[in-house]
Parts: C-alpha cells; structure tokens; sequence
C-alpha cells in the first residue's frame, strides 16, 4: 500500500528529531542520491535549470551538479524537520551575513526593507534568524498539496516567529503594504520589520518576464510592485550553504550553515509607467541574484519550470493575453 506524500511530512516532523545527526544527514543524502538515480520528480528540470546556469558543463559534470543540488534540496528538508529543535546559541552559530550595514540602517531607521529572495540554500533558516536577530519577519507562502502538508509547514515557520500570508487569500498585498509603509504587528510597536518574498517562481498571472541567467523567464512582480507603491527599500539577498569547521561547527551541531548575503538596495525606477517601473526594478533584483546561483547552482532549489523556453507556448501565450487584458483565466491554467 503506498503511503501519502501527506502521511510522510508528518511522520518526518513528528519523529526526525529523534534520529541522531549523522545518521539523518545520511539518510537525506541517500535518498537524494536515489532520487537521482531513479530521475524521481524535479529531478529532470532540476537538471535542465542548471544546465542553463552552467551551459559550459559536460554531461559528467551536469549529472554531479544535479546530484548536489538533489542532495542540497533534501538538505534543506532535513534542517527544516528538526529546526524547531534547535537552540538559539545553534541557531546563531549556524548563520554568517554578508554586507549587511547597509540593510541594517534601515532597521535602526524603523524603515521596513522588502527582500526579494530565491529558492536558495535554507531560507527558513534565515528567516527564524531573522526573526530573532533583525527584526520580525513577515512572509507569503505558496499554498502547498495537500492541505495537510501545508498546514505543518505553516505551524512549523509561525512556531519559529514568522508571520506567514497565504499566497493567493485575499488581502495579502495590501497586508504587505501596510507592513512596508511601517503599520506595526503585534508585540512590535515601532513598527519595524523585514517583508521577505521568494520571488523567482510566478505563482500568479502577473509576473514579469526578466533576462534570468541569460534566458528569459517569468518571476513574481511582488517586491517591486511593493518597493514601487510603498517607497520601501528593495534588497536581493542570496543565500547559499557553508562547510563548518572548528569552534562554530561544534556551536552549530552540524556541518552545514548558511551565509545570507546582502546585495545593494535595487535602484528606485523613476522613469516610466507604473508598470515598467516594477519591470526595471525586477531585472534589477533578478540580475543581482543571478549572479549568487551562478556562483553557488547546486543550492539553488529549483525543481519547476521557471523559463520561459520550458513552458507550454499556447498556454503562456494565453496567460500573457489574459494578464494584459485584465480578464481572469481558466481554471488551473493560471501557472504553469
């Protein structure tokens, strides 16, 4: 009898915090390495992204991209099961930052910063970081299948001190502005936060179509949408995984941490429509961006189509129609 995708994330949170650290990271890094083999799920586009990121690979060298970047992924899954079981000193051992003065200014300021980020390393990780270190976090959360699955993640990323939005309820953009504007949340008086959204799938019909690592593609037009009607300050922070040694893996309890690296606020478009405003200031986060996959692919987590070459062409074409034209798609023909 097969068991549910459902059945396995809860049996994976309830009892992985009771396995010993080595042996889960082992068990995670077989069943990338399975999964590879067998060419289980996004492996295939998985395999193709990258190929786009590292079009200079030989074959031998993109099937040992993949199967890192299969073995980064299911890291992340194994850091999320047990996260809620860290400590603090652990959590704070595990996280270096990267040119964050500048960011920090705006939070000393009480100004509320929006980070466009990718599906890179362990963002969840940063973002309890975050949370604890930097200032509230408030993010959206793609609404997961099934239900039940989502629902663990919500409990467990609200359990680490995040206030999650649901991607596609209603009110979550203006719920983002208000954030962006300053509007405080509850237990934060002075207002200040950090909005921090995963930008580089379009989970809607009014992404925006941007140069990504050299090919087209289609990303969520949220932070600069956002950084465009509130004023609020649009940084791209990558972040990517780190090999620990010494003092700070022994503080850490594992091998593996994360480095958040902060890129330059994006330049505020000024010239334009509203809508081609957002479109610059979408390049610009997906450009900085770019270069930190480039730099680390193998812990870019993209298992989706998210080229513009990968989709189906009649379906994109009908969704771009829909989008210019305001009207509302068919049903399940919003993403690809």
């Amino acid at each position: 009898m097969a068991i549910s995708s459902g059945t396995i994330f809860h049996l994976a949170w309830r009892h992985a915090g009771k396995v010993p650290g080595p042996l889960l990271r082992g068990l995670i890094t077989l069943g990338a390495d399975v999964a590879c083999l067998a060419g289980a799920g996004g492996v295939g586009q998985l395999r193709k992204n990258l190929a786009r990121v590292r079009p200079e690979a030989t074959e031998r060298e993109l099937r040992a991209l993949t199967r890192a970047g299969m073995r980064s992924y299911m890291r992340y899954y194994g850091e999320a099961f047990v996260l809620r079981h860290a400590r603090p000193a652990q959590i704070e051992a595990r996280v270096r930052l990267e040119n964050y003065d500048e960011c920090s200014q705006f939070i000393a300021a009480g100004v509320t910063p929006v980070l466009a980020l990718t599906h890179q390393g362990n963002w969840d990780l940063a973002g309890v970081y975050a949370s604890k270190h930097i200032a509230p976090v408030l993010t959206v959360a793609e609404r997961l299948e099934p239900p039940e699955v989502y629902q663990e993640f919500l409990a467990f990323r609200q359990g680490l001190g995040m206030e999650i939005l649901t991607a596609g309820d209603p009110g979550v953009f203006r719920e983002l502005m208000r954030a962006a504007r300053g509007g405080a949340s509850d237990g934060n008086a002075s207002g200040a936060r950090i909005v921090c959204l995963l930008a580089d799938r379009d989970l809607s019909r009014n992404g925006i179509e941007v140069d990504y690592l050299g090919h087209r593609a289609r990303v969520a037009a949220g932070p600069a949408a956002l950084a465009v009607a509130c004023g609020a300050p649009l940084i791209p922070a990558g972040i990517f995984y780190e090999r620990l040694t010494g003092a700070r893996r022994r503080a850490a309890g594992t091998p593996w941490g994360i480095v958040i690296r902060f890129h330059p606020p994006v330049a505020v478009a000024t010239e334009g429509s509203k809508n081609e405003r957002i479109a610059a200031m979408t390049q610009g986060w997906v450009s900085a961006l770019s270069e930190d996959i480039r730099e680390f692919p193998q812990d870019w987590h993209m298992l989706q189509k998210v080229f513009i070459d990968d989709l189906d062409a009649d379906r994109y074409a009908r969704s771009t129609a829909a989008a210019q034209a305001d009207q509302p798609l068919p049903e399940r023909q919003e993403t690809e």
